[in-house]
């Protein structure tokens, strides 16, 4: 079980980390993909914000599980969840679709709960 926890914890920070570097590099894709298309004339510092926010989570989260372990990075798991069960209320909000909005984006916060409750019991 503690090469799960700790594997399932690495492969969803570098997840976070490809998203955050999607949005950076691929902003109006990446919105797409989040559920809530951007607006062509939109404000595209807040697509590179969202890039940003989703990088250091990530690099946070890795730094935690190499330098501290376990059970930080299960507190931050734990916390990180917030983030996803926020993103499918915001693509319900605005316009997205049920299939995005729990497919995705609950999905995560299930799985993000999960590695949290794995890295609990090591």
């Amino acid at each position: 079980m503690t090469t799960t926890a700790y594997v399932l914890a690495i492969v969803l920070d570098l997840f976070f980390l490809f998203i955050g570097a999607r949005f950076l590099l691929q902003p109006r894709p990446a919105a797409a993909g989040y559920g809530v298309p951007a607006k062509p004339d939109g404000d595209a510092a807040y697509l590179t914000v969202k890039g940003l926010r989703d990088g250091a989570f990530a690099l946070l989260g890795l730094a935690l599980i190499a330098f501290v372990g376990a059970r930080a990075e299960a507190w931050y798991m734990l916390i990180v969840a917030i983030a996803p069960l926020g993103d499918t209320l915001i693509v319900l909000r605005h316009g997205g679709t049920k299939a995005v909005a729990f497919g995705i984006h609950f999905a995560t916060a299930i799985v993000v709960l999960i590695s949290a409750g794995l890295l609990f019991a090591v």
